[in-house]
């Protein structure tokens, strides 16, 4: 904050009003950075690092007075500027550069016709046989793009049928096109496995080769699929994919940096299908690459390679109403903000049938209800670890890989599946149960944090080696274990199989190295705790650390912040398919009447 303007302030005396303001500025670009925004919004409130007296019309005169800035359209005139200011929204150059990059490649995919292009006979027969299939014209939409454009951007919330509509869309196109090469990608382990999972189900209604085809599709995390190697990516315009369409689901956990990586990788000539929900969280990296293509003047330049779904086909009750009160619609500030009013009167008119359930408690302290509902979930996961019977599965045991037999008595120190056995239904249980509850938060610290719930349930526990967890305990991996098939944050649970302790995770994992396009790991595998690294209790998770996944019940806490954000609550309710608890403060400012 002091050096910039030293450095580059040239002869603008120091601690002169113009340096004053620049320095506020900068500390104020870089507490957003810290949250992963890459921006000020010149023509909004001002950030809470900021005097407000002046507010804005005093810092855009600093910065058109001082060389650290330069207008976007002035750039080249002065490429030294750590700062670009455009259409009152300032930036980092470095990160200004590499989103108009980012955004500029995108939309010229969007605008580019396949090569060659589809016949529009062809096109419309496809766009038929879907409405045949009863996609609403939305969804026939989509299926159209697909088959005209190189990008399609697919958006819309729970229950509107983007699954069912990526499916018939890569139908569409696999039977015009059968030899192309696909590639299904998302950005964490969870996510990649849901998508393929629902996919798997979604394809079903195609015709045999077209649903063996895209069941069959490879399914990986996308830092898998650019082969990164922790802060490089073997990857890139040197060594590009060799792939013909790419589907890239749960958009709106993707950064830039990583967005950047993977056009880079891209070939130009290889389709690519962006699917998310703009409503859900930005993600935990710099630069929210899907509300960025978001904006009013990104998706005018999309045109009809835009497709927001927006009719709702998967009634989940009060939690869809009170998550789509939550989503925000084109300038819809209120939304944006949160409309307390009309969010405390839906909130308080909800009923003893209703699938959410609100309460209010004392901030000073976890409310039972909460620690109370996990301690049946903690005790449920405990006994059924406890009942798993492993000797009819010693001889089935995996391999390192999952691939071949493993001899008994063999160190489980890497991954194996289980292997068949009367054990089967006993392991089935307890992995539905692992998905059956879990309570989020949206901060890790404080009164109602993820590490106070983790402490209150493992008691002595907490601070502990995994080995000391109780059994049953979810272990949330954080380490990235590519040819197994693990990734970091994938959850397991903690079992003893012959006095060991060892962490049970779910199948199938795509994408095994070495097998066959498709091919998967045949179920539920063991690991070693050293193999995890530094492994977390996953009784609680943040918010952020929940997208992609989804639970039976969803226990959510949300305690007092002076940043409310309408996605926190949004991203954290559509995490539960059947039931959620919302519990808040006894007078949230978010709920405070307008």
């Amino acid at each position: 904050m002091e050096a910039l303007p030293r450095l580059c302030g040239g002869d603008t005396p120091t601690n002169s009003p113009t340096d004053t303001t620049l320095v506020e500025l900068i500390g104020a670009m870089a507490a957003a950075l810290e949250r992963g925004e890459l921006e000020l919004d010149l023509n909004g409130p001002a950030p809470e690092a900021i005097d407000p007296q002046g507010w804005p019309e005093r810092h855009r005169l600093a910065l058109a007075a001082s060389p650290l800035a330069v207008r976007a359209c002035e750039l080249k005139q002065l490429p030294e500027a750590p700062l670009v200011w455009s259409e009152g929204r300032l930036r980092w150059r470095r990160w200004h550069l590499q989103l108009e990059s980012c955004l500029g490649q995108l939309t010229a995919r969007a605008k580019a016709p396949l090569s060659p292009p589809l016949e529009p006979t062809a096109v419309d027969q496809a766009v038929a046989r879907a409405a045949s299939q009863g996609l609403d014209p939305q969804q026939q939409q989509a299926v159209a793009a697909l088959l005209r454009h190189r990008l399609v951007l697919l958006g819309g919330g729970p229950g509107t049928g983007k699954t069912s509509t990526v499916v018939q869309m890569l139908g569409a196109l696999l039977a015009l096109r059968p030899e192309l090469r696909l590639h299904l990608a998302a950005p964490t382990g969870k996510a990649a496995a849901r998508l393929r999972s629902t996919l798997q189900e979604g394809c079903q209604g195609l015709a045999g080769p077209l649903a063996e085809r895209l069941g069959q599709a490879d399914c990986t995390t996308l830092h898998r699929l650019l082969e990164s190697s922790g802060e490089r990516f073997g990857r890139n315009r040197r060594h590009p994919l060799a792939l013909d369409l790419l589907v890239v689901d749960e958009l709106s956990m993707v950064d830039l940096p990583l967005m950047a990586a993977l056009l880079e990788a891209l070939p130009d000539s290889c389709q690519l299908l962006l699917v998310g929900d703009p409503a859900q969280l930005p993600p935990v990296g710099p630069g929210a690459v899907l509300q960025e293509l978001g904006q009013p003047r990104r998706l005018l330049a999309l045109g009809d390679a835009a497709i927001e779904l927006k009719t709702t086909y998967r009634n989940n009750g009060a939690i869809a109403a009170f998550a789509a009160a939550l989503r925000p619609g084109p300038g819809d500030a209120l939304r944006r903000q949160g409309s307390g009013a009309g969010l405390r009167s839906q909130l308080a008119s909800l009923g003893p049938e209703d699938n959410l359930v609100w309460q209010r408690h004392p901030a000073d302290r976890l409310p039972g209800p909460a620690l109370e509902r996990m301690r049946r979930h903690q005790h449920r996961l405990q006994a059924l670890a406890e009942g798993i019977d492993w000797e009819p599965m010693a001889a089935g045991a995996g391999g390192e890989d999952g691939r071949s037999p493993k001899p008994p008595g063999s160190d489980p120190r890497s991954g194996g599946p289980p292997g068949p056995g009367p054990s089967q239904a006993s392991i089935a249980a307890l992995l539905a149960e692992l998905e059956a509850c879990v309570l989020l938060s949206p901060v890790r610290q404080g009164a109602w944090g993820v590490e106070a719930v983790q402490r209150q349930l493992l008691g002595e526990a907490a601070g502990k080696a995994i080995q000391h967890w109780p059994l049953g305990t979810p272990v949330l991996c954080q380490r990235n274990l590519a040819d197994e098939g693990l990734a970091n944050g994938d959850i397991g649970v903690l079992v003893e199989r012959a006095g060991e302790r060892l962490v049970l995770f779910p199948g199938p994992f795509p994408g095994q190295v070495g097998a066959a396009p498709g091919a998967s790991s045949p179920g539920p595998r063991l690991f070693h705790p050293a193999r995890l690294g530094a492994a977390e209790p996953a009784l609680a998770l943040t918010i952020h650390k929940s997208q992609g996944s989804q639970y039976q019940e969803v226990v959510l806490l949300v305690p007092q912040t002076r940043h409310w954000d309408p996605r926190l609550l949004y991203t954290g309710l559509t995490r539960a398919r059947q039931r959620a608890w919302l519990i808040t403060t006894n007078a949230p400012s978010w709920l405070a009447v307008d």
